[in-house]
């Protein structure tokens, strides 16, 4: 009988050792179950915050050259008004030019001999507006011989259109000279152009305009 209850106290006992066993087992498997969720759910807050961050600064990205977009165009926007009106008090400029005759004849005759020279004949023919033509008719003799002495310079009694300057062609009229105004600001219209910018906006104002971007 002793030994029947002796027997029970160390099943009872070795029972307990277990069941004790068992629950620190079950405690530091519970441990590192979540031990280890909470690593995984702090890596995947890492991407997630990563992810969101990638996504914040392309956003960004996108905004900052949107915005850099819209201002350059609004630059050449402005650029280009800027350069009509610039183009346009040329104009008012020349208009106002050609009625001073004590200025201009000396120019126009300055424009005779320029496009005379770039011939290699000697009978050339040159057209002048309507204005100018009855202001050079009474004195073309004196006013060619002076501008191209070594060219026959014919006076073409038809008028051409254009604000100013002159027209010099061959006889046979396949070779021609446009120095009208027009004629050269078409041929300089570039460079007049560039020149136009380089008043308007010295060295390095628009690359500051635009915080170093052009």
């Amino acid at each position: 009988m002793e030994q029947v209850k002796e027997l029970e106290s160390a099943i009872f006992e070795r029972a307990n050792r277990l069941a004790v066993e068992y629950r620190e087992r079950a405690g530091r498997s519970r441990d590192n179950i979540l031990q280890e969720a909470h690593k995984r759910l702090h890596l995947r807050e890492e991407r997630e915050v990563l992810l969101a961050k990638s996504r914040a600064e392309r956003t960004f990205r996108r905004q900052v050259q949107a915005n850099e977009l819209r201002l350059q165009k609004e630059m050449d926007h402005l650029r280009w008004n800027l350069v009509v009106a610039v183009k346009n008090q040329l104009r008012d400029r020349i208009l106002a030019l050609v009625e001073d005759e004590a200025r201009y004849l000396p120019l126009l005759q300055a424009l005779l001999a320029r496009a005379a020279g770039a011939f290699e004949r000697r009978q050339l023919v040159a057209s002048f507006n309507a204005r100018d033509l009855g202001r050079l008719r009474p004195v073309w003799e004196q006013f060619a011989g002076a501008a191209a002495a070594d060219k026959q310079l014919a006076l073409d009694p038809t008028p051409v259109s254009c604000i100013g300057g002159v027209i010099v062609s061959s006889e046979d009229g396949l070779i021609r000279f446009d120095n009208s105004f027009e004629g050269r600001e078409e041929r300089l219209a570039d460079r007049l152009h560039q020149l136009i910018l380089e008043r308007l906006f010295p060295a390095g104002t628009l690359h500051d305009n635009l915080g170093g971007r052009r």
